[in-house]
Formats: structure tokens, sequence, C-alpha cells
């Protein structure tokens, strides 16, 4: 991105690693909960969708307090972290955890879909054959699936780079560290930087359009 100020690279940068590694930390269980969620009826699964979805109608801030308590030291997690030395709010750890909690319903939708438009006959043939559920599972589904899936993994990550409440309220904007693109353009609203202000969006909107466009693409061609 040739032109843009140090700073704004800088940002750009930190909130893309964030993003990838944020889909690539929920892409596994949620495909996994997808496909569960897809193909399985058991006690308790309208309240797995119910909780799944809850990120998408919270407000988000409500979903980083939430995680601020799950990772204090004075919450469930905290003695664990505690011993183990890890401090994972106000971290870039943070960052990434509300990144993919906000963007694993999107995923978990998406995929489910994938996996619901009729791949179940070419299941059953496979099965029929004698292939093992796991290798009808490798061989079969997930291939059949493979756009949705992908589609939704770029929803997610679209998702995570525009992600603000949470991220603001468990990770802080502390520049350098934790200060993504969402929280770069309000601390630079805040300071009256029109410039960066300026720079933050066009980047923000640009990586945006490019993920959206390719996931409509991909879920067209599915």
């Amino acid at each position: 991105m040739p032109g843009l100020p140090p700073e704004v690279l800088g940002i750009a940068g930190f909130t893309l690693l964030a993003a990838l590694v944020a889909t690539a930390v929920m892409l596994v269980p949620g495909v996994a909960l997808a496909w569960v969620l897809a193909r399985r009826r058991f006690p308790g699964s309208t309240v797995v969708e119910t909780l799944v979805s809850l990120p998408l109608v919270l407000p988000p801030v409500a979903t980083g307090l939430m995680l601020l308590w799950l990772f204090s030291r004075r919450g469930p997690l905290g003695p664990l972290l505690e011993a183990l030395d890890i401090d994972v709010v106000f971290s870039p750890a943070a960052v990434v955890v509300a990144m993919a909690v906000m963007g694993l319903p999107l995923l978990v939708r998406t995929a489910r879909a994938g996996f619901e438009q009729g791949t179940r006959r070419f299941e059953q043939v496979a099965e029929t054959l004698g292939a093992s559920p796991w290798r009808v599972f490798r061989t079969v589904t997930l291939p059949l699936a493979s756009r949705t899936i992908l589609a939704g993994a770029l929803l997610a990550f679209t998702r995570a780079l525009g992600e603000f409440g949470a991220t603001i309220v468990v990770a802080g904007s502390i520049p350098g560290r934790t200060r993504t693109l969402a929280v770069g353009l309000y601390s630079a609203i805040e300071t009256g930087d029109s410039a960066v202000v300026a720079a933050l969006l066009a980047t923000s909107v640009a990586l945006s359009f490019a993920a959206v466009a390719v996931s409509n693409r991909l879920v067209r061609a599915a």
C-alpha cells in the first residue's frame, strides 16, 4: 500500500495478521460445529445454536465485557492463566480472541448451509461402498462444501478486520500493540487527525470490499 503513513501501514499489517490468525483459530471448531448442527439433532442443540449466534445480536461491547470477565484475574480462566504466566487481557492475543468470537457465527452459518446443500446423497453412496465416516467426511463432504466453507471463512475474516466494540474493551487501544484499523480509526477521529482518518478509512474499505467480493463470488459458484 504505497503512499500510506508508516503508522497506518503498521496498523493495517497488525490488523491483517490478527484477522488471519483469528480466522485460522476459528476454522476447525467452526467447521466441526457447522457440520454437527447441520447433521445431528441432540438435546441442547437449540441452546448451542443460540449461543453461537449471540455475538451477532449482542452489542459488541457486551461481548467484550464477557470476554474481559472470562480472561481477567478473577474470571473463570484467571487462575489457570496466572499459573501459566499468560496475560490475555490488553494483549495482541485479546485482539485475536475478540476477532474470532465475533467472526465465528458467520463462519458457522455459511459452512452449515454448505453441508445442507444436497451433499447427503453423495455421502450415502460412499457409505454403501464401505467408506468409513471419517473418510466420507474427508473425501466427500468437505470437498463438496469447500466453496461455502471458504466463503464463510472470508466473511469471518472480513468481520474480524472491522471488529471494534469487543476489541477495544478486552484489548484496549495500545499503539503498536493492540491498535487495529477500527480502533485506530476511532482514535484518529478523537484526536482530529484527518490525514490518518482518511488513510485508515480507505484501507479498511479496500480490504473489506475485496474480501466480501471474493466471498460472494464463491457463494454464487457453490
